[in-house]
């Protein structure tokens, strides 16, 4: 190839170096093994594959989330890495006896050569977990989520093992759930449309703060409302709650705010939990509106944040209302519901305009006062915390939820389908969230404390796509990274974190 630019040139190398772009994918490897998920996976999930194991299918796809890939294809490309498929084939007869290794190699009709499944082979596996009957079930314009076959079933119980793990090893005693929808776009024909009016699934997310996992997540049509059945998602949330948790909270966008979920938290209706502490956002109703219209100026209290432990005032305000609706005082014995407003004074541009034509186009509700005109919202809870402090915690759910959903469908594989047959794409996401939940472990566990807080584009770039020499020496195998000293520290210190996590006695609360 001919010089351009710049004084050097590009050559085809040859594959039998060793060499690997993803030398950090063992890392999470090895904890996948720490955690027990390996062996999880093969006492759960007993699906119909042609050679290869679940373990190996999940693995694959778990390593394609965290190295980057986000469609079925991208496999190729850690196929084609001859330093990590080296690794790989290897490690696969670890610890095997021969008469092992022999049995191993005839469930392969030719001589096994492939680290990673095939492209065909990962549509296969995935299409097993569609459940065909449920589809005729549907009803055109109705919100339907259709039963789980017997292999996504299995697949679902998969993550509560992650989530006790990191339980064991980091234990909380405190579970704050944040519960929210998500939209993935897509152009699969089977797909529908969601509210805003393009094709999307939306699956809705329970994830527990203190442990920073997903401890549950149902895949969902994209027509299906957020607040579909969330009394029923919350209480298989709470049975995925491991031993020691002795407190719930929970936090919810409008979408939560139903008679039947609230009057469960604050009646504490749970057997396990008894009352849940909770704040949601409402819908600002004309009553609510009139409620508000009622509070005295005097009444308004400005909102403060803290940044960097300083508080710094906010162009809202927040008030107490004397606010209650039909299904909170049908009964003396109904238990308190506090009802917060926060306001907003609008834009100058904005009050120039006439409101009420532009009410149906605003994604908020407004209100006039005496001192000019105003966004409006609510918030309803039955924790006694102070106005400030509670709409401050009530929003660090927004934070969170908002940067689980860009990780699921921009740093991991949530936002790419490889199917039109929805329980294959429920398949595929609930992959991406073991490997959500996998990196979340490592960060939290072992990783060392500067890659903590990073994000997976941060992690790629420290440790996942690190370079590397696979070498055979001594009947051994090694790893020679690129990076210098400080990147060969960073790998020591993680493997070494590992195997004490692994051989550590569980933390007791």
């Amino acid at each position: 190839m001919a010089q351009n630019l710049l004084p050097f040139q590009y050559l085809n190398g040859k594959n039998e170096s060793g060499l690997t772009s993803f030398a950090g994918l063992p890392l999470y490897m090895e904890m996948a093994m720490a955690t027990g998920l390996n062996d999880t996976i093969a006492e759960t999930l007993h699906s119909k594959t042609r050679g290869w194991s679940d373990q190996q299918m999940l693995l694959s796809l778990i390593l394609l989330n965290i190295a980057g890939g986000d469609c079925v294809a991208d496999i190729e490309k850690l196929e084609l890495d001859e330093g990590l498929s080296t690794l790989l084939l290897k490690i696969e007869t670890y610890g095997m006896k021969r008469s092992e290794q022999r049995s191993y190699e005839r469930r392969w009709r030719k001589r096994k050569n492939r680290a990673f499944p095939s492209v065909s082979a990962i549509h296969r596996y995935l299409e097993q977990f569609h459940n065909e009957k449920e589809e005729t079930l549907r009803i055109k314009g109705k919100s339907f989520i259709p039963s789980t076959n017997g292999l996504l079933e299995s697949l679902l119980k998969i993550n509560s093992s992650l989530v006790d793990f990191s339980q064991k090893r980091n234990p909380s005693v405190t579970a704050t759930l944040d519960q929210d929808a998500t939209l993935a776009a897509t152009h699969k024909s089977s797909a529908l449309y969601c509210y805003e009016k393009y094709k999307a699934y939306q699956p809705f997310n329970t994830y527990w703060v203190e442990q920073g996992l997903l401890i549950h997540s149902e895949f969902r049509d994209g027509n299906v409302p957020a607040g579909f059945e969330q009394l029923r998602i919350l209480k298989e949330s709470l049975e995925q709650l491991p031993a020691g948790v002795k407190k719930v909270f929970f936090r919810s966008d409008s979408a939560g705010y139903q008679k039947n979920l609230l009057s469960y938290c604050a009646e504490g209706e749970n057997e396990r939990f008894g009352v849940i502490e909770f704040a949601t956002s409402i819908k600002v109703t004309q009553s609510f509106k009139e409620a508000v219209a009622l509070i005295d100026e005097s009444a308004w209290q400005p909102i403060y944040k803290e940044l960097d432990g300083a508080k710094i005032k906010t162009e809202q305000e927040f008030a107490e209302v004397c606010f209650v609706p039909t299904w909170a005082g049908l009964s003396k014995k109904n238990p308190d519901y506090r009802f917060i407003s926060i306001r907003e004074r609008m834009s100058a541009q904005l009050e120039l305009e006439e409101i009420e034509p532009l009410q149906q186009e605003l994604p908020f509700q407004t209100i006039k006062f005496k001192t000019g005109e105003y966004k409006l919202f609510g918030i309803v809870t039955n924790r006694d915390l102070h106005g400030n402090d509670l709409i401050n915690w009530h929003r660090k759910r927004c934070g969170d939820s908002e940067k689980v959903h860009s990780i699921e469908k921009n740093d991991l594989a949530g936002g790419q389908f490889p199917s039109n047959k929805f329980g294959a794409n429920a398949a595929w996401w609930q992959i991406m969230v073991m490997a959500f939940n996998l990196n979340s472990l490592t960060k939290a566990l072992v990783f060392p404390k500067k890659l903590k807080k990073k994000r997976l584009k941060g992690l790629r770039f420290h440790v996942i796509h690190i370079a590397g020499q696979v070498v055979k020496h001594a009947r051994g195998l090694f790893i020679k990274l690129s990076g210098g000293e400080g990147t060969a520290d960073i790998f020591y210190q993680t493997r070494q974190n590992i195997y004490n996590l692994a051989n550590a006695p569980p933390l007791l609360i």
